[in-house]
């Protein structure tokens, strides 16, 4: 079993930064996409960004060059980087590891537990 556990949210002021984390335990057999969701009060569920399992990056359009995710396969963690922020981006985080567990599995999705980001203006 595969659990994400999401860490690095709080409170911070606009224009700040902020850098979340997401370690998954477990086995991992290959990794098809890891990345970002976020979700706001009365708003869908939106991708933030995401890495798929050769390295490739996309990113929303509202986070463009504000936001830049990275994974370390050693550490089995992803890392999401946010800059520039403002209330916007306020919104319960998620991260979402797309893996084969074991060889031979079917590739499933697990997710983090979220973590809440603020932005006060």
């Amino acid at each position: 079993q595969v659990q994400p556990v999401e860490s690095g949210g709080g409170l911070v002021q606009v224009g700040g930064s902020l850098r979340l984390s997401c370690a998954a335990s477990g086995s991992i057999f290959s990794i098809n996409a890891v990345g970002w969701y976020r979700q706001a009060p009365g708003r869908e569920r939106e991708l933030v960004a995401s890495i798929t399992g050769g390295g490739s990056t996309n990113y929303a359009d509202s986070v463009k060059g504000r936001f830049t995710s990275s994974r370390d396969n050693a550490k089995n963690t992803v890392y999401l980087q946010m800059n520039s922020l403002t209330p916007e981006d306020t919104a319960v985080y998620y991260c979402y590891w797309y893996v084969q567990p074991n060889i031979g599995s079917r590739l499933r999705t697990y997710w983090g537990q979220g973590t809440q980001v603020t932005v006060s203006s």
